[in-house]
């Protein structure tokens, strides 16, 4: 297994059979745009030619579609809450055989020692796994993270094999500004790409951001800020995660003069929202339905992203590229019914072939969740003020309305109104037991008589906490200390505490992916139950409540803070 120019010189030129042939195929063409009819030859487990072939090994496709294995170009495997073995068990069998990963959530957990066990757990599986080195841990300074990543650690990082360049820029302000750490870290990938994500930069800041070598960003949220951002020569990733749903949005930007800077992302997809719907062979099918050339929807999906971070022999169904292939029943539904990756099949019908992917290393499972001592009083609220500041969760969307509502008054604490649809969130410091606690109001959930509790908090992953009731919130942020992180809700009415463990760092599990899916599933259930929203995932909502670059208003352990001013709103909280 391996290139071996020679032999497979011999067996395009048809001097001695392939090792395996796809038979009757009609083949996607990314670089022509058309599709042929044809045999798919494979030997070492790259492609020797298309044509007419014999084989060793010969499968009859029967005018099935061939398409290039599909990329993601930006994603955290952490965000699907399992380890990247049973990650890649899960989304190869959908057709996503490469990954663009950016670990910069264990990163804010565990630094540098996290990044590794990423790349050791990386290694032997069924996907090609592209690390990029976490640029901002912290994202800002305004949070309280487990861990920091230096330019320093960033040079070194650089050195080791597997890493692709330097990951999402999220600190804009400190690029725009010159920050000495960060253009440290910009100088450190010297000629490395470089991810963007540049939220609402537009003009003059957007230019000043370009000019840092920031090739790509997955922020956009609209048309306008997508053509700008191709017009500047960036590469547009279109999220479709699960909180952020970007797509719908970015498709009318497409056109056939600048299809070739776009392509696809799940940036945070959640692991039910992945086997149930789909990875990027959703996007495809999504763009799809929404009036995107089926060709050029395979293109974004894999050739786009393959130019734009250089990966060679990736990215398309042609001579002396990796045998990556996915088996398509037709370009409309798109169903995904065969998957090869290095010319051996690792998938059919939606299904791995394998329970268990090779590869992988020992687990960091120490309890990661080191609270200093509380109890239900850290979540009491007193202000003199007679509006108070309220985020305002919108669906669909990681962005956060701000508004000013009035609270209720009791023993002269500030709680939320009675019969409203407001209730208390708190961010508690997790990493160091330094007992930093921010709490605050939020909008647009819809929990009654309940809490839910997580460890799961972009970017520094804190115990994140909301609730009616702030004894119900202690109890599931004990609940949560006992398993170790995750993700747990507590019923008022029945007094029933439900838990996802998530041990590694507090953001992953080992655990094959149909028990976790099933777990997840009861968690959903519950909330449900509880009033949260049929349009909101209140795990993946709740996890974005924390992260202080993504507008308008948002909560971390050390205060409410405002994105667009990037200041605390000063309110007091006991």
């Amino acid at each position: 297994m391996g290139f071996d120019l020679r032999a497979l010189t011999d067996v395009a030129r048809k001097k001695r059979k392939a090792e395996r042939v796809l038979k009757n195929c009609r083949v996607v063409n990314v670089f022509s745009g058309e599709t042929e009819d044809g045999d798919v030859a494979l030997e070492g487990g790259y492609i020797a030619g298309i044509g007419q072939f014999e084989g060793f090994d010969e499968i009859d496709l029967e005018g099935k579609f061939v398409c290039p294995g599909f990329i993601d170009g930006h994603v955290h495997i952490e965000s699907a809450m399992v380890t990247p073995q049973v990650f890649a068990s899960v989304v190869v069998a959908r057709g996503t055989t490469s990954v663009i990963a950016d670990p910069h959530e264990i990163a804010n957990v565990m630094g540098v020692e996290g990044i590794q066990y990423m790349l050791r757990a990386s290694m032997g599986l069924p996907l090609v796994v592209h690390i990029m080195v976490p640029s901002c841990v912290p994202a800002t300074s305004f949070e309280t993270s487990g861990a920091v990543i230096t330019a320093r650690d960033i040079q070194s990082l650089l050195k080791e094999e597997g890493i692709l360049g330097l990951g999402e820029l999220m600190n804009y302000p400190g690029v725009l500004a010159g920050d000495p750490e960060v253009m440290a870290k910009i100088a450190a990938a010297k000629d490395r790409i470089i991810d963007g994500h540049g939220a609402g930069l537009m003009g003059e800041d957007l230019n000043a951001y370009c000019l840092a070598g920031i090739s790509t960003d997955h922020e956009c949220i609209s048309r306008e800020e997508a053509l700008e951002r191709v017009g500047l020569g960036m590469y547009v990733a279109i999220r479709e995660g699960t909180a952020a749903k970007n797509l719908e949005s970015i498709i009318p930007a497409i056109n056939r003069e600048n299809w070739g800077r776009f392509m696809f992302c799940t940036d945070d997809r959640h692991l039910e929202d992945i086997i149930t719907e789909g990875h990027i062979d959703h996007c495809i099918r999504k763009s799809i339905r929404l009036g995107l050339d089926p060709v050029t929807a395979i293109r974004l999906s894999t050739i786009n992203p393959a130019q734009c971070y250089n990966l060679k022999r990736q990215g398309a169904v042609a001579p002396g590229y990796r045998g990556d292939l996915v088996v398509v029943d037709n370009l409309g539904d798109f169903n995904v019914e065969r998957v090869f990756v290095l010319g051996r099949p690792v998938a059919e019908k939606g299904r791995a072939l394998t329970e268990k992917t090779i590869g992988g290393s020992s687990l960091p499972q120490s309890n990661s969740i080191n609270l200093a001592p509380f109890d239900a009083g850290v979540f009491k609220i007193k202000s003199s003020a007679k509006r108070v500041p309220i985020i305002q969760i919108l669906p669909g969307s990681i962005v956060t309305g701000f508004e000013y509502g009035e609270a209720d008054t009791k023993d002269g604490l500030l709680v939320p109104p009675a019969d409203s649809d407001i209730l208390k969130i708190a961010v508690m410091e997790r990493h160091r037991a330094t007992g930093n606690v921010s709490a605050a109001f939020i909008r647009g959930l819809g929990l009654k008589n309940g809490a839910i509790a997580s460890s799961v908090a972009h970017d520094s992953h804190n115990v994140i906490v909301v609730g009616d009731d702030d004894c119900l919130m202690e109890k599931a942020v004990l609940a949560l200390q006992e398993c170790g992180g995750g993700y747990c809700i507590v019923d008022g009415g029945d007094n029933d505490i439900i838990c996802l463990p998530l041990p590694v760092a507090g953001l992953m599990t080992d655990r094959p992916a149909h028990e976790v899916r099933t777990r997840l599933e009861v968690l959903l259930k519950k909330a449900r139950d509880m009033g949260v929203h049929e349009n909101i995932d209140p795990f993946i909502t709740l996890s974005f409540m924390a992260l202080p670059v993504i507008p308008s208003l948002k909560i971390t352990d050390r205060g409410l803070f405002d994105v667009n001013s990037f200041k605390f709103v000063h309110w007091q909280s006991v």
